[in-house]
């Protein structure tokens, strides 16, 4: 089964950089743009720091490239959607003919 990909997603990669005062900051890099079918999965309600929060974990279905190929996402990369940020938690195979991939990612709190 062929997924649509009618999503326009920009993956970005993380860069350590030192902020000066013997620290580290992270820098997120474009690397290039996916065209991707999203659905939310279930929701949840976890404990936070004050209350409650909730918790809607994504698929996300690309295109799949080969391992070590910079198209391939990986977990601990992102995808941005205009503001919105899904961090990508775990990347694996759709189904047998490894024509697809599946990203199971969390939506970022913006700051």
């Amino acid at each position: 089964m062929r997924p649509r990909l009618n999503v326009r997603l920009v993956l970005e990669t993380g860069e350590r950089q030192a902020d000066g005062f013997g620290g580290f900051r992270t820098i997120w890099r474009e690397i290039g743009v996916l065209w991707a079918g999203m659905a939310a999965g279930p929701g949840r309600e976890r404990s936070g720091e004050v209350a409650a929060e909730s918790v809607l974990p994504w698929r996300i279905t690309v295109r799949a490239a080969t391992v070590g190929d910079p198209r391939r996402p990986v977990a601990g990369q992102r995808f941005r959607l205009g503001e919105r940020v899904f961090r990508i938690e775990a990347v694996a195979e759709a189904d047998a003919s490894g024509r697809w991939l599946v990203c199971v990612a969390r939506e970022e709190e913006r700051a």
